[in-house]
């Protein structure tokens, strides 16, 4: 539904995805939609394969939905610090994610053999 109300390229769903989505805006219908959803919109937009859109784009179009108010995301105020992250460091959005949620519950250890975690000063990674 996302995907579809934000690339327009369904002429028979992009319609009802945009109108869905103007509901939500205007505060007619709540909804909600998990982090999986987000992770895997931000997967498509910035696939090479698919739309290869920068991570600027996919944080200006992903941001003001995620911000609607009628939109139901647990940690929701979580995003605007993973984006800072992914539009900052060139590390793949669920890494991203997991430097922000540690950050969210003020910790600041991971343990991982994943090096690019060394690329977020807030984070310190131990290995096991």
């Amino acid at each position: 539904m996302i995907l579809r109300h934000l690339l327009n390229d369904d002429p028979a769903r992009s319609p009802a995805c945009f109108a869905l989505m103007l509901a939500i805006e205007q505060g007619k219908v709540e909804a909600w939609t998990s982090h999986l959803v987000i992770a895997e919109a931000v997967f498509v937009l910035s696939n090479k394969k698919t739309y290869n859109l920068s991570r600027e784009e996919v944080r200006d179009l992903l941001l003001p939905l995620i911000g609607l108010p009628g939109l139901r995301i647990e940690r929701k105020r979580l995003f605007n610090r993973v984006f800072e992250i992914y539009t900052s460091l060139p590390l793949d959005y669920i890494d991203c994610y997991h430097a922000a949620l540690i950050e969210q519950h003020q910790k600041s250890e991971i343990i991982s053999y994943n090096l690019h975690f060394d690329k977020i000063p807030s984070v310190r990674r131990i290995e096991p």
